[in-house]
């Protein structure tokens, strides 16, 4: 299925890449200076805004990276500037054929102060491999991180105090260079923005009730349903609208060709629990492989259960015991229910449920009270904790 070997391509080549103490040299921290010295901001002061009533919007911040692609296919250094709208050609390859992908992330904070993002390293792998899919040259891992860090460094009185929500960090790669003829653009631009944010969904932690689309469908063997391709997102639009003015938190779309298989929901992967057994899609072709749908099923294999990524049958939804999605901004978030056919099944939930215990796990390792015995979460604001976590990948 497309996407899953070259996935593991990119990331096998990942791991044979390690940072020097060149990452960390004073001409790449000096980088900041010119707009924003991150010292300036002690771990106390905050940005001027209610922190209690955060939800998942686009907060305006101070600075944004900015880098364009050479004629070679690489990317140039970059820089911060002041956040703002982009200059761009009518005929830019983005509008005119959406040649354009995107990630997602967080920052955020520890009770000590401590800055940290969460498996980075995965993003800039999918972005490469979607990169490939779509005909765009891509950053480096370092340089994607690199933007990461400064990004984040530059904005750090928008991330919001522990406990609060996180900064939440879109870096996009988009075909800015104007194409008439049906063609990859002849420049890219690389940018990463940041915006503080609470919940995703309006419930809050609350259950979400999810209702199964059978009339659209998120996307189709041979497509680019397994990228974050920004092409994948407007068409669901339509079905969210309609499902949202029902009274539903999302839809989940079944497989184009059998519609009888459940792929993912339009923000999230999913999940079913049945018994000691947690399964899954299977990622790849029509179904993005999440960062957090990845990081889950290590943490479930950990902690004793059975993980199957298989073709999940829409009808074992009435079967399941719980339901759970999973996605870097919606977190870990139990399903309560699932309209099917006009047909309502309802979850029991509660504390010593699959779905919170494993949530809760992920949500303790961000925070620093579990173990990280894999590495996963990378300090932002010390150079040697930076630099380690990635040596031990």
């Amino acid at each position: 299925m497309y996407g899953i070997g070259a996935f593991s391509r990119a990331l096998a080549l990942h791991h044979r890449f390690k940072l020097g103490t060149r990452y960390f040299t004073a001409q790449a921290a000096s980088s900041l200076k010119p707009l924003c010295d991150p010292s300036t901001y002690s771990a106390e002061e905050y940005a001027n805004i209610d922190w209690n009533n955060l939800g998942f919007g686009h907060t305006p911040t101070d600075y944004m990276y900015v880098t364009k692609s050479t004629g070679d296919g690489s990317f140039e250094q970059g820089k911060l500037d002041r956040f703002g709208n982009l200059e761009l050609s009518p005929a830019a390859g983005v509008l005119n054929y959406g040649q354009g992908l995107y990630e997602g992330m967080k920052a955020f904070r520890r009770e000590n102060g401590g800055i940290f993002l969460f498996r980075p390293d995965q993003n800039a792998a999918r972005m490469q491999i979607g990169a490939e899919r779509l005909c765009m040259p891509s950053l480096t891992t370092e340089h994607f991180l690199d933007a990461l860090r400064q990004t984040v460094l530059a904005n750090k009185r928008w991330i919001p105090p522990p406990g609060k929500g996180s900064l939440y960090i879109r870096p996009m790669l988009i075909g800015s260079g104007p194409i008439l003829g049906l063609a990859p653009a002849p420049q890219y631009t690389f940018l990463v923005y940041v915006s503080p944010v609470g919940n995703y969904f309006k419930e809050g932690t609350a259950p979400l009730n999810i209702y199964v689309e059978e009339e659209y469908h998120r996307a189709v063997h041979g497509g680019a349903g397994g990228v974050k391709s920004i092409t994948n997102y407007a068409p669901v639009m339509k079905p969210i609208t309609r499902g949202k003015a029902r009274g539903f938190s999302d839809v989940l779309y079944l497989d184009s060709v059998h519609k009888r298989y459940v792929e993912e929901v339009s923000s999230c992967n999913i999940f079913i629990v049945k018994g000691n057994i947690i399964s899954t899609p299977v990622a790849g072709a029509t179904i993005l492989p999440g960062i957090t749908r990845k990081t889950i099923i290590d943490i479930a294999r950990d902690s004793g259960y059975e993980v199957e990524e298989r073709l999940v049958e829409v009808d074992e939804l009435c079967e399941a015991d719980e339901v759970f999605c999973t996605g870097t901004a919606v977190g870990v978030a139990p399903v309560g229910s699932i309209t099917y056919k006009g047909k309502r099944i309802e979850y029991k939930l509660g504390e010593e449920h699959v779905s919170k215990k494993l949530g809760s796990t992920l949500v303790g390792i961000q925070k620093g009270v579990i173990e990280d015995k894999r590495g996963w979460v990378m300090e932002i604001g010390e150079q040697t904790s930076w630099s380690n976590s990635m040596k031990a990948r």
